[in-house]
């Protein structure tokens, strides 16, 4: 089981029993209070129960594919680049092209809120954070959640 949080539309925070990863797509940094301070740019990493890849993309910003006890969650924000790279479950974006070519379970939106679900022809539903248990608790149908 883990949580996902958000206090800014540029950070998605994922807490596991393990402890908490917080993922800033502004500034391309993850920070989980290691002793090496933050990590930040591509590259994959072990962090507690979490397997993360930090993607390059051809403007040189960084997107996030993070599984977690095989629930795959992609971290764009606003990037609409290195889709055919993610595989997600729960998407974390801004973007509806993202949306429709990746074809998530569970939307996290980080940014316009109203436009995507009117777009998307969804309703959103707001939560202060969102707990996943496995794979199979995610919902049947597409949902848009704001976290606050």
């Amino acid at each position: 089981m883990f949580e996902i949080e958000s206090k800014n539309p540029d950070e998605i925070v994922i807490t596991t029993k393990k402890g908490a990863i917080k993922f800033n797509i502004a500034t391309a940094t993850i920070d989980a209070g290691l002793a090496v301070g933050k990590i930040t740019g591509p590259g994959e990493f072990e962090i507690g129960d979490a397997t993360i890849r930090g993607i390059l993309t051809e403007s040189q910003k960084t997107i996030y594919d993070v599984e977690i006890g095989g629930v795959h969650i992609g971290i764009l924000g606003n990037i609409e680049e290195k889709l055919d790279d993610i595989v997600a479950d729960i998407l974390c974006t801004s973007s509806v092209r993202s949306i429709r070519e990746i074809e998530p379970k569970l939307i996290i939106a980080m940014g316009n809120v109203d436009a995507m679900v009117s777009e998307l022809k969804l309703s959103a539903r707001a939560e202060k954070k969102l707990k996943i248990k496995n794979l199979e608790s995610l919902p049947a149908a597409k949902e848009v959640v704001v976290l606050s």
